[in-house]
This record gives C-alpha cells, sequence and structure tokens, in this order.
C-alpha cells in the first residue's frame, strides 16, 4: 500500500471511530462468476478497512452492488434494487450506495443514477476495486456522487485483500477483458481488452488455496484459452494448466469459458493427461448454424466445432462437454435451429444452458432486424430444452452400476443426501453424511435422473 492510499485508509478508520456501532458493509454480487470474484475483492477491502461484513440491508452503512451488464433484463432488476434503499437512506442519511462493476461502464446507466436515484453516492467501473477507498472517502467528505475507475484497462492489484464466498471452493481471474466482439455481446465495451495476470501470481493463488485446504479452484476468463496475451513471456493456457496440475495436493481444476475459436487439441490432451484437471470442457456453440455462428461474429463453424468433439472423444468416451446455446437471435430461421438440434443430438452434451436471445443495446445485434416471431421461438426453445433433457438422462444412465468420485458440496438433512459433482461435472445426489461436506467421497451410481446422478456414498476417497 502506497503513502496516499495508507492516509486515504487512515482518514475511512478515523471516520468509522465516531459510529455509535460496529460499522456493516453489504456487498451483493450479480452476474457471472468474474463479478463475483469481484465482490470478494470488495469485502476484502472494506473488511480491512474495519467494516464488519453483513448480508442485512437494514443493518448496513456501506452497500455495494457490483452488477453484470451482460443481460438487460439483470440490469433492469439492480435499478430496482436501487431503487427500494431509497428508504434506508431516508431513514439512515450516513449510509453510503455504491454501484460497482461493468453495469457501471455504461453511460445511461450513469446518467440514470445521477437523474433519478441522486442518493447513489458512487460508481466505480469494473476492474477498479482498488479505487473503492478514494470513493468512500469522498462520500464520507461530504461529495453528493463520486465516479472512479472507468475505462479501466489494467490488472487489479494483487495485493489486494480478498475475503472468500466458501470454504473449500474457490475462483481465480487468470485474465480480463474480451477481443472477441460477438455481436449480440456487450462484454468488450464494458470489460475492455484482454489482459493476462502473470503465470507467478496465479500460481501463488493457487498454490495458497491448496495449502488452506481448498479442494476446487475455478480458473476464469471470458476466453481463457486466450490467456498469455500481453504478458512478456510467451505462455499458452495449456501450458498455465500444466504449470497448476503439477502443484501437489488433494483438489480439482475447472475452468471457463473456452472459446471454439482458440480451444486447441493440446488443450484436450493436457486436461487428459492431469492428475487435477477435470475432464469436463464447457464450450459454448451458441448456434448449430453457419450462417448464424458467421452473424454472430463467432470465426469457426459447425464444422469445426464438431472435430474437437470427436478428437476428444475419440481419447476418452467419458469426456464430458457442456456448453451455452442462443435461441432466436434475430436471424436464426426454423432450418438453422433445425441444424442446432442436429448438433446437440452429435455431441450429446452432459449439460446445456439455453438462453432466449435479448436485445442488447450498444450490440450490433440488437440493430438486426428478428426474423421470427416470439411464440415461434417459444416454440423452438421447448423443443430444445425437452431434447436435452432425454440427452442428458441417457447420458447419465451410462454411469449406473459404476463407482466415481464426487466434491460433496451440501447437504439437505430432510433427505439424508449429500450434493456435489464428479470430475466430469456431473451433478450427484447420493446418501451420505453431513460430515464429508467438502470432503471427496467415492460414490457407487445407482440411478440417473434428467438433473443428476443418484446413488450412496461409498467411503472418503482413497
Amino acid at each position: 500500500m502506497n503513502g496516499s492510499a495508507r492516509n486515504t485508509a487512515e482518514a475511512i478508520r478515523a471516520v468509522l471511530a465516531d459510529f455509535p456501532h460496529p460499522p456493516r458493509a453489504l456487498v451483493q454480487s450479480f452476474g457471472c462468476q468474474l463479478n463475483f470474484c469481484d465482490g470478494e475483492k470488495y469485502k476484502g477491502i472494506l473488511a480491512d478497512l474495519g467494516y464488519e461484513l453483513t448480508e442485512d440491508p437494514e443493518q448496513a452503512d456501506v452497500i455495494l452492488y457490483n452488477a453484470c451488464a451482460v443481460r438487460a433484463h439483470a440490469e433492469s432488476r439492480v435499478i430496482g434494487r436501487l431503487g427500494a434503499l431509497k428508504p434506508l437512506k431516508e431513514r439512515n442519511p450516513r449510509l453510503v450506495i455504491g454501484l460497482c462493476g461493468c453495469m457501471a461502464e455504461e453511460d445511461e446507466v450513469r446518467a440514470l443514477l445521477r437523474r433519478s436515484y441522486p442518493y447513489v453516492s458512487l460508481v466505480l467501473g469494473a476492474g477498479a476495486m482498488e479505487r473503492l477507498p478514494q470513493a468512500l472517502l469522498a462520500a464520507y467528505q461530504g461529495q453528493k456522487h463520486t465516479e472512479e475507475g472507468l475505462g479501466f484497462s489494467g490488472l487489479p492489484d494483487e495485493s489486494l485483500p480478498t475475503v472468500r464466498d466458501g470454504a473449500f471452493q474457490a475462483s481465480v481471474p487468470v485474465m480480463y477483458g474480451c477481443n472477441n466482439f460477438c455481436t449480440y455481446c456487450i462484454v468488450p465495451y464494458v470489460r475492455g481488452r484482454e489482459r493476462s495476470r502473470t503465470p507467478e501470481a496465479i500460481e501463488n493463488e493457487v498454490r495458497e488455496l491448496v495449502r488452506s485446504g481448498c479442494r476446487e479452484i475455478l480458473l476464469l476468463g471470458q476466453n481463457v484459452n486466450s490467456y498469455g496475451r500481453g504478458l512478456s513471456e510467451e505462455i499458452s493456457f495449456p501450458a498455465l494448466l500444466r504449470r497448476l496440475d503439477a502443484i501437489d495436493g488433494d483438489y480439482f481444476i475447472r475452468f471457463m469459458s473456452s472459446h471454439p475459436k482458440d480451444a486447441t487439441e493440446e488443450l484436450i490432451d493436457t486436461m487428459l493427461a492431469s492428475r487435477h484437471i477435470e475432464h469436463h470442457l464447457h464450450l459454448p456453440v451458441q448456434s448449430g448454424s453457419d450462417a448464424v455462428l458467421k452473424a454472430m461474429n463467432r470465426h469457426y463453424t459447425a464444422e469445426k466445432y464438431l472435430s474437437l468433439i470427436d478428437y476428444a472423444r475419440s481419447k476418452s468416451a467419458d469426456f464430458a462437454f457442456s456448453s451455452d446455446l442462443i435461441v432466436g437471435f434475430p436471424t436464426e430461421t426454423d432450418a438453422d435451429f433445425q441444424q442446432t438440434l442436429s448438433l446437440i443430438r452429435r455431441v450429446r452434451y452432459d449439460n446445456l444452458y439455453t438462453f432466449i436471445y435479448s436485445p442488447r443495446s450498444g450490440t450490433p445485434a440488437a440493430e438486426m432486424e428478428q426474423v421470427s416471431t416470439e411464440e415461434e421461438i417459444s416454440g423452438r426453445m421447448r423443443v430444445l430444452l425437452e431434447t436435452q433433457r432425454e440427452i442428458t438422462e441417457r447420458c447419465n444412465q451410462d454411469f449406473i452400476g459404476r463407482e466415481t468420485v464426487m466434491l460433496a458440496e451440501k447437504y439437505d438433512a430432510e433427505k439424508g443426501m449429500l450434493t456435489g459433482r464428479t470430475r466430469a461435472c456431473r451433478n450427484a445426489a447420493v446418501k451420505g453424511h453431513p460430515e464429508l461436506v467438502g470432503q471427496f467421497v467415492r460414490v457407487r451410481i445407482t440411478g440417473a435422473k434428467s438433473w443428476a446422478l443418484t446413488g450412496e456414498a461409498v467411503r472418503e476417497k482413497e
């Protein structure tokens, strides 16, 4: 911490010393996993300044909404939540309310806050967590509205404190920003261009997590396969994975998201040869139609996408795939959708995350003419969901009678069931004991549903 930051922190602590009660802060994150990672750093900064963390807005002296800009509907919900905070501000004039994250990067959002939500004291741009103390101090010194860190194009300070939301699962960003400019997506406009953390910083963070008992580590980036961009040394994402996999310990590594245009056979080989990396790849296809993929600016064809699937399956029949898929993109016809159905039947995804397209202001797709009716799009979604439900259930049935390893994440006392995920990222719900939560458990699969494998815990993993 430099002298200026130290002075700011000391000034805030002096203000907090006059509070009639221990100061409390609430940080609520919305949207993608990267946003939740940023939220953990906001919590760390506030805790370091002397705030107790709370989940109750009625008790909070600082409320930060760390919000995602990807979907317009989600933005509307956040704006509605900000509106609901007005009575709290009236009852507690000292309450500081702030909006953080990529939603704060949008000019129209900031204009709306200044015009209709004057009690929102501070606005912080995406990735500019270290500016929070300066913005807080400005609010305590009487400044009505502060905007900090907009258009931030660097990397967060590696020394920022973090308060993890989970005891045995953690997320680690490997890079920030996006260079892809898919026509439906606003991320490059609000998160900036791609920039990578150094492999040393990532390795140190993962080592510390493993040392502290973390069992599952999720590596994050808008496109992890672009990792290495902007670094002085030449390093690829598979090379980073091999470096992290060499760390001794009992843990899984997952990662997301992978852009299909940059996913390689080397990536598959690295995953299958690893000790700790899950044999599962989340590879968002978005559409099975080449015409739609071109309109989306995705830079791959269905054939190229399928070639990587075939390669992975030739190496391991149990290699798992999940994907994202958009239904109702403006140029999508019924013929395009039939190509998508054909692709998902060919791939046989273990899981599929489906979305009906919604226009996002500021993106090229928002200006495209919609060629399908709402009724047609809704009908396609129903067909897609039913098709994938049948595929997932058939895939899960292949595991009946087998044993596998699951990380037990939760325990349902009423049902006596542990829930978690296997190394291939399949959901599982098995009979077991609550003391196994947070542990790797060997389980015997006795049944399969569309949503999960079912069975019983055999023993802790040997």
